[in-house]
C-alpha cells in the first residue's frame, strides 16, 4: 500500500497536496508519449506520486517503468507546476492539489508495455494530433509551456 492510500484511510476523499513526477518521453518525430488512463478514461502523461524515502528522480524512474515499461538513463527537470490548475478530482471522489515536477526522460530504452493496470493504451502524439479527451493536468502543462513543450529535444 502506498503513502497516499495510507493517508486516505484517515482523511477519506478530502483534498490533499500530493508531490510527484510527470515524465515527458519524446520520440525522434518530436511526438510525446501519452497513456490512456484506466481510472479516468482520458489521456495523460506518465507519472505519479512520491512514496516515502524516494527522491523525485526515483519517482520518475519508477513510474516510467511501471506505467510504460521504458527506462531512462537520466531525467532533466523542466519545471515545477502547482496551484488551482493542477487540482484534480478522481472518479472515486479523492481530491488532490498536485505539485508536478515535470521531467524529460533522457536516453530512453525498452519496449512499451502496460504493466500496472493504470493504462488502457500507450501512444505517441504530435502537436497537431492530440487526443480530444486530454486529462486536465496534462492540458495545463502543455498550456503552461506553450510551444516549448513541443520543442524539447528527442530522447532516443
Amino acid at each position: 500500500m502506498g503513502y497516499i492510500s495510507e493517508i486516505r484511510k484517515f482523511i477519506g476523499n478530502r483534498p490533499i497536496i500530493s508531490v510527484g513526477a510527470t515524465i515527458l518521453v519524446i520520440n525522434e518525430k518530436k511526438e510525446v508519449l501519452f497513456q490512456h488512463r484506466s481510472d479516468t478514461l482520458d489521456w495523460g502523461l506518465p507519472g505519479g506520486s512520491m512514496e516515502l524515502r524516494e527522491t523525485l528522480e526515483e519517482v520518475a524512474s519508477r513510474e516510467l517503468k511501471e506505467e510504460t515499461g521504458l527506462e531512462a538513463k537520466s531525467f532533466e527537470l523542466i519545471g515545477v507546476f502547482s496551484g488551482p490548475k493542477y487540482y484534480f478530482r478522481y472518479p472515486n471522489g479523492d481530491e488532490t492539489y498536485s505539485v508536478i515536477n515535470l521531467y524529460r526522460a533522457i536516453d530512453v530504452s525498452g519496449q512499451l508495455e502496460m504493466n500496472d493496470g493504470e493504462s488502457i493504451n500507450l501512444k505517441y502524439f504530435g502537436k497537431d494530433n492530440l487526443p480530444v479527451n486530454l486529462e486536465k493536468r496534462a492540458k495545463a502543462l502543455i498550456d503552461a509551456l506553450g510551444d516549448a513543450f513541443w520543442e524539447l529535444d528527442s530522447t532516443f
